[in-house]
């Protein structure tokens, strides 16, 4: 049992309000992975300030849902897997590449994959990459400021991943159908 509350917009902290009405008009709904946040007017806020600048960034949606996919896989943490899941395949990033992603592979598009490839392996080294690792992204026709902005999206999605991993918020009945279980250590 989570001893984080899910903060509804009226139970919520005054200054995480504005994010959670923001996400209820996004979504429809608040994400119970936001709602466990909103605690902490700090996280909820740095969030969604990354979160905007990410989705403002060159990098198209499915590119960006595949590497959030990806990360919520490479941490292990199973709300934002079935989150972003359903919102790859809403972005139409095909459910082979999906299901690749989820089992720990890499889709069959070059250009996911090599997203993919760049995430896991930033995640994996804790930033430590090596000059191959970056020639292979750019050869895969990405710049080497989109490995930048590849950074910022594995830090906003670090912000999902932890939380969602210490505050084990419940599945909203609408992810269900994709929800995923880390694999044994």
């Amino acid at each position: 049992m989570s001893s984080y509350p899910a903060h509804t917009i009226e139970s919520a902290p005054a200054q995480s309000k504005p994010v959670l009405q923001q996400l209820q008009q996004a979504f429809g709904l608040i994400p119970n992975i936001a709602a466990s946040m909103a605690a902490s007017p700090v996280l909820i806020n740095g969030f969604i300030g990354l979160f905007e600048r990410v989705h403002a960034s060159s990098l198209t949606e499915p590119q960006i849902q595949t590497l959030l996919l990806t990360n919520a896989v490479t941490n292990a943490s199973e709300w934002p897997v079935a989150f972003h899941t359903a919102l790859a395949l809403k972005e139409g990033v095909h459910p082979a590449d999906v299901d690749a992603i989820r089992h720990g592979g890499l889709p069959g598009e070059l250009g996911l994959a090599a997203l993919s490839t760049l995430a896991r392996t930033l995640i994996e080294t804790r930033g430590r990459l090596a000059e191959s690792d970056q020639r292979r992204f750019l050869e895969a026709g990405f710049s080497s400021e989109q490995i930048l902005e590849v950074i910022a999206v594995v830090a906003a999605s670090t912000i999902t991943n932890y939380t969602g991993s210490v505050t084990q918020p419940a599945l909203e009945a609408t992810f269900e159908e994709f929800a995923w279980h880390a694999p044994a250590p």
